[in-house]
């Protein structure tokens, strides 16, 4: 299992994934679901993955080294295209081509080929954009109305996103709220777990702000951890008693 978010706002993109896998609770593991294939002054480009772990590395091999189209013959890498849609577009290709070859296998293992991507960045000359892209290879663009998107263990951390991102949050805000949707995701659901990696661009930069890996030592999450905590208590404390019942 895993958690990953990516937030479009107007000054920029947020992307925050976690990095734990398991295959039961005996045996746990770490691995980089945050990828990036950038070229500073050039294009920002990044890729938080979740499912199934095999196909998602297949998935980011082809799109890394690259492999033909076929109505062009020509070899095609993610860093080659010019406009975030083709770049979605060839993810969905790359995912397609993945299922073609291995599907079958994972049918006859009785495993559901399952992978997602959030795929979020900027080419020179081009907006800066978020899009989905599912395990048909079909994919949706992020918009103002509903600027995020999350895949993997992702009901635990939304009534947070819900209630605290707009289009015109602040892009610092927008990664204290992801901080909060990710600690709140992993009080809930044990397959999602530290390290995670987290990403800041603003709008227009074509380079990083921020590029970090959260740990176990890392004191400012704690602190956002432990007053997340001490918030929400004094909330519902603050609230009157529900008016209901018999009264005493």
């Amino acid at each position: 299992m895993t958690y990953c978010c990516g937030i479009l706002v107007r000054e920029g993109l947020v992307m925050i994934a976690d990095t734990r896998t398991n295959a039961g609770v005996d045996n746990i593991s770490t691995y980089r679901k945050l990828h990036m294939f950038n070229h500073p002054g050039r294009h920002i480009m990044m890729i938080a993955s979740a499912g199934n772990l095999s196909a998602t590395q297949s998935v980011l091999h082809l799109l890394e080294s690259g492999f033909e189209n076929p109505e062009i013959k020509e070899l095609e890498k993610l860093v080659d295209c010019k406009s975030m849609f083709d770049g979605a577009q060839l993810i969905g290709r790359a995912v397609r081509r993945i299922h073609d070859l291995e599907g079958e296998a994972y049918e006859q293992s009785n495993v559901k080929f399952e992978v997602s991507f959030l795929f979020g960045g900027q080419v020179e000359n081009d907006a800066m954009r978020l899009f989905l892209i599912y395990a048909a290879g079909n994919f949706i663009e992020c918009g103002r109305d509903a600027p995020y998107f999350q895949i993997g263990e992702y009901k635990y951390g939304k009534p947070v996103l819900d209630r605290a991102v707009s289009f015109d949050t602040d892009i610092n805000d927008a990664l204290k709220v992801a901080l909060v949707s990710m600690d709140s995701t992993m009080r809930s659901n044990i397959g999602v777990g530290l390290p995670v990696d987290i990403a800041l661009s603003r709008r227009d930069s074509l380079d990083l702000e921020v590029d970090e890996r959260i740990d176990y030592t890392d004191p400012y999450f704690h602190d956002l951890r432990d007053r997340w905590s001490t918030a929400l208590r004094q909330a519902h404390l603050g609230i009157p008693r529900p008016p209901y019942g018999k009264k005493r």
